[in-house]
């Protein structure tokens, strides 16, 4: 064969080199893969996260006093500043709000009504004309634009014309009112510093109305004296990339700064996006270095696999090496030699895995979560790419090179005398090194638990990644592998020892043979192992996350659907509330409930107050989260209730009549059907006979609907303005007709507030309260003890039914208290306090999405909506949180990959090796079926120890590490803690096809020794 001597030589061992090309493809293929994978998914998330971002993360805004002199100057000023901060200019409105003005008629009056005139740039884009036309500038009169709501309040309509003077301006303004609009979403986040221009009215010391919306030159003609004009700047942030997150922070952060050196001192600027594009930032880092752990395990991985083929390709040809130093061949030749046949095969490798990339990552485009978050991988080949690829097929040659290099200075005589079966302890064990990886490995795990990310502070102060963190999994596995070859030698003489008693033939032989070299069947045990360990970890890791979503979800929104929102508003009222949202397509279940942060004790805390006998039906509690199940908990939390008096029928007003011998306000204390707690406030009474009528249907709202019955609960004072006061009912109505009245009386002395119940209240006695761990640990208490706490500055008796690690809704790290909803309200009735709103609506429903399709058309309603389902499904399609699953999944199939490839080679060459001793055998009458049953029994104790210890690695570095993996998409701790979930099913469904699989190759290598019986026995 005429040929350079380097290509002859690789061409001699044809299966050694296919697995070493093989073996280096794969690698420098899936590295790069994986490389392009973090760089899309890094790419991909902060593009989600900026396209998905509402108005109030992205927008900018600058305030400041103007007049109409020092408007034209500052407008540019600002504007400049925002071009200069973004890398693309932004959109900037510019909005007004004027003084106030008279409402037209009221001027002689002392407490008018007042309105005031606006300006929004663009407001045509963000509103529809209800009637009239958009207001043009110029001209003698203001022409003026007036929103729906405004208009029902104050009764003027497009055509209408009317003059008024300012409060501070007595210059007379005539004003024509030219159209009437509707904003698209009055209650979106636009508007949330505009809240007259989405409610129409104020209502404080002074009811104003409007504002009444002119163009931008009008208002700053007529009506800029020294009044706040606000710049909002709304980016085009799409096509941002995490390389240009913190330069971009940064230069926002500079904008007030800017504008004040500038000479615009009273100039605020207020934007959430530096805090949000910064927290991105991290979670891009996060990501990314996250993703680096099956690409270290990965490398680890296809390294021990190249490492075993180059031993098997030197032994293989140490015999020869050593010839051609006895004929004169130096070190340098010999290594010259190696290293051409490392390079013959690994180069290649490097020029066709940056284009074998790409196809690899569509494939990962058709897993459910990457095509569910929209993210599409399409990669090209770059320099850094083939940077990448060359670096990893430069080192896999070295590895490829060693070995041989190794024995290179033996000579024929001294490889001869070192032939032989060899030690029971290889190297590394003899040198303690595999327990130094491990007390490496478990330095990384440590510090991975305790910084819960595989990042840390770099000495400059920023976020770096970590090389000991990120690469503490795959030094766990490598450790807990070189750790499990000490059993080798152990269970295969313990094998050789039980076998030997029986009088089968293949089984002794073969339990023999491992016993007598079981360092030549340590190096395939380690590669099975670490593969089947890391296959493991992947499905863990994907099934942990997917779980983890789903109870984030949960545990988020604390119920199937929970909204939130004013417990009174014109349009809804608080007893009108219930009734429409329980109404809602679905709905199963449903409370009312108090949310908001109080203090206990001196801590700061959640408090949450629902119905305590829905919350089997209600609260999403994962159960390891508390000792007691949620249907104990909503018998236990369940106190005394104050009584009541349930009015008949349906009625619309209600009357009451009451004696007070001294000026005394009163507010009236009632609830719905659903329990739903609303005080009324009566007025101040005089003394003397009192007749009070109350309007019941206004406690609706404009589209509301009372749920009957209605009940009394008390009247309530806060105190007696000139010293003592007595009261007594003497009368009760409903739609004009008498009711029986009870006797109902009170004292109220001084500021001392006191309560007159219309039914007998409960009973003294502790409430039952849930704490959350933390807070129980504060307040010294556990589950069933009872003591004294300060809930919102009132000292209470309280019991505790239950402790729970963390309340659903509650943040990280958050203190909370749950009671229940009616037995918290009779407490405070007892105690003279008024009852707690009915902050927001938790609801149970089979199927969310009617519900919240319906809530979307009714923006008036101002409900904010949380469902758990568009909840789990955000988190799921994030593609930073989800990212790590692409890259577990290629790390997982290439791993399955080397270990069914580094067993075919080591296996076949094994029997290679022993075709003489397979001919002796055959030539003293070992049938083929006992030859398939030796073969069997060696390669069957390095699967089943392998998929023994492989499974056993898996859930201990499962344990250990996964849970800290798995975090949010903003790269914060998971809440509630994440819980190892391994996927028992797929488990063992991979090990039974993963020892099929190698079985069928020891078939396969069996078949072809019987075929080439005749070829041994002429060989030997």
């Amino acid at each position: 064969m005429r040929g350079p001597l380097v290509v002859k030589r690789a061409f001699s061992e044809p299966l050694l080199l296919l697995a070493a090309f093989g073996s280096i493809l794969l690698a420098t293929t899936t590295l790069v893969a994986l490389t392009m994978y973090a760089s899309s998914i890094a790419d991909a998330g902060v593009r989600r996260a900026m396209e998905t971002a509402s108005f109030g993360q992205v927008a900018a805004t600058v305030s400041a006093s103007v007049t109409a002199e020092t408007f034209p100057e500052l407008d540019r000023s600002v504007r400049a500043e925002f071009g200069r901060a973004y890398t693309r200019a932004p959109a900037v409105t510019t909005s007004f709000r004027s003084d106030s003005y008279v409402m037209p008629g009221q001027d002689g009056r002392e407490r008018p009504e007042l309105f005031r005139f606006g300006s929004y740039d663009g407001l045509d884009q963000h509103a529809r004309l209800v009637s009239g036309a958009w207001p043009r500038a110029g001209g003698d009169r203001v022409e003026a634009a007036i929103s729906l709501s405004a208009a029902s309040a104050t009764g003027l309509e497009a055509g209408q014309e009317f003059t008024t003077k300012g409060r501070l301006d007595p210059r007379p303004v005539t004003v024509r009112i030219v159209g009437v609009f509707q904003l698209n979403d009055p209650f979106g986040e636009r508007w949330a510093g505009e809240q007259l221009l989405s409610r129409g009215v104020e209502r404080g010391e002074f009811t104003t109305y409007g504002p009444l919306m002119v163009p931008r030159e009008t208002f700053v003609a007529r009506f800029a004296t020294n009044v706040n004009a606000t710049w909002t700047a709304v980016p085009d942030l799409r096509a941002l990339t995490p390389a240009q997150l913190r330069p971009l922070a940064g230069a926002i952060e500079q904008v007030g700064e800017r504008l004040k050196a500038g000479g615009c001192g009273n100039c605020v600027t207020a934007s959430r996006l530096p805090e949000i594009l910064t927290q991105l930032d991290t979670a891009s880092l996060v990501a990314r270095s996250t993703m680096l752990i099956p690409v270290l395990q990965l490398l680890l991985l296809a390294a021990y696999a190249l490492m075993l083929t180059a031993r098997l390709l030197a032994d293989h040809r140490r015999m020869e090496v050593a010839l051609l130093r006895s004929r004169g061949a130096g070190s340098v030749r010999l290594a010259t030699l190696a290293g051409g046949e490392a390079l013959l095969v690994a180069l290649p490798c490097a020029i066709a895995a940056p284009f074998l990339g790409p196809p690899l990552l569509a494939l990962v485009n058709l897993l459910p979560w990457i095509r569910a978050s929209g993210v599409r991988l399409a990669p090209t080949a770059d320099l850094g790419t083939f940077l990448v690829s060359f670096g990893v097929a430069l080192a896999a040659a070295v590895l490829l090179v060693l070995p041989a290099l190794a024995g290179a200075r033996r000579t024929y005589v001294e490889e001869q005398s070192a032939r032989g079966r060899g030690g029971g302890r290889g190297l590394i064990e003899r040198a303690g090194a595999d327990l130094a990886v491990l007390v490496v490995a478990g330095l990384a795990i440590w510090q991975l638990q305790r910084y819960g990310a595989p990042v840390t502070a770099t000495v400059g102060g920023a976020l770096g990644i970590d090389p000991l963190i990120i690469s503490g999994p795959a030094l766990a596995l490598l450790a807990g592998g070189m750790l499990g070859l000490r059993l080798v030698p152990r269970i295969s003489k313990l094998a050789e020892r039980l076998t030997s008693r029986r009088p089968s033939l293949a089984p002794a032989l073969g339990a023999w043979q491992v016993s007598r070299r079981p360092l030549k069947y340590a190096g395939p045990a380690l590669l099975l192992t670490m593969a089947i360990a890391i296959g493991i970890v992947s499905m863990a890791t994907a099934a942990t996350w997917r779980s983890s979503q789903l109870d984030q979800a949960r545990h988020q929104a604390g119920a199937d659907l929970r909204l939130s929102g004013p417990a009174d508003s014109p349009e809804l009222g608080s007893l009108g509330r219930g009734t429409t949202f329980t109404a809602l397509p679905g709905v199963t279940a449903y409370s009312p409930g108090f949310r908001g942060q109080t203090e206990v004790s001196g801590e700061n805390a959640l408090l949450l107050s629902m119905d305590a006998t829905r919350l089997a039906a209600l609260f999403h509690l994962r159960p390891d989260l508390s000792a007691q199940p949620v249907g104990e908990l909503s018998r236990t939390l369940v106190g005394a209730k104050a009584g009541k008096l349930d009015l008949p029928g349906r009625p619309a007003t209600l009357t009451l009549r009451a004696e007070v011998t001294s000026e005394l306000p009163l507010r009236l204390v009632l609830s719905d059907a659903l329990g739903v707690w609303r005080d009324v406030p009566l007025g101040v009474l005089r003394p003397g006979e009192n007749r009070i009528d109350v309007d019941l249907r206004a406690l609706a709202g404009r589209s509301g609907k009372i749920t009957y019955p209605l009940s009394l609960r008390g009247l309530v004072a806060s105190g007696a303005p000139k010293g003592t006061a007595r009261l007594t009912l003497t009368g009760l109505g409903a739609d004009g007709r008498e009711l029986a009245a009870p006797e109902v009386s009170m004292e109220v002395k001084g500021t001392e507030s006191a309560v007159a119940a219309f039914a007998p209240l409960p009973p003294s006695g502790p409430l039952p309260v849930v704490l959350t761990s933390d807070l129980a640990a504060t307040l010294k208490l556990s589950a069933g003890q009872s003591g004294r706490a300060s809930i919102d500055r009132r000292v209470l008796d309280i019991k505790v039914v239950g402790v729970v690690d963390s309340m659903p809704t509650a943040a990280a790290g958050q203190q909370a208290v749950l009671a229940d909803w009616s037995t918290m309200q009779a407490y405070d009735l007892a105690a003279a306090q008024l009852p707690r709103p009915a902050t927001e609506w938790w609801l149970a429903a089979s199927e969310t999405a009617p519900a919240v399709k319906t809530l979307k058309t009714r923006p008036e309603w101002d409900v904010t909506v949380l469902d758990q389902r568009e909840l789990a499904a955000e988190l799921r399609d994030d593609p930073l949180a989800s990212g790590l699953q692409g890259a577990l999944i290629l790390g997982f199939l290439a791993a399955v990959v080397f270990a069914a490839l580094g067993f075919l080679v080591n296996a076949a060459v094994a029997a290679r090796e022993r075709r003489g001793e397979f001919a002796i055998l055959r030539a003293l009458g070992v049938s083929p079926r006992q030859m398939f049953g030796l073969l069997a029994m060696e390669q069957a104790f390095v699967i089943v120890l392998s998929l023994a210890a492989g499974t056993g690695l898996a859930v201990a570095v499962g344990v250990l590490v996964v849970p800290h993996i798995v975090l949010t998409g903003q790269a914060s701790a998971v809440v509630p803690a994440v819980v190892l979930d391994i996927p028992w099913g797929a488990t063992a469904a991979m090990l039974v096809l993963v020892a099929a699989v190698l079985f069928a190759i020891v078939a396969v290598l069996a078949r072809r020794l019987r075929g080439d019986r005749g070829q041994l026995v002429e060989e030997r």
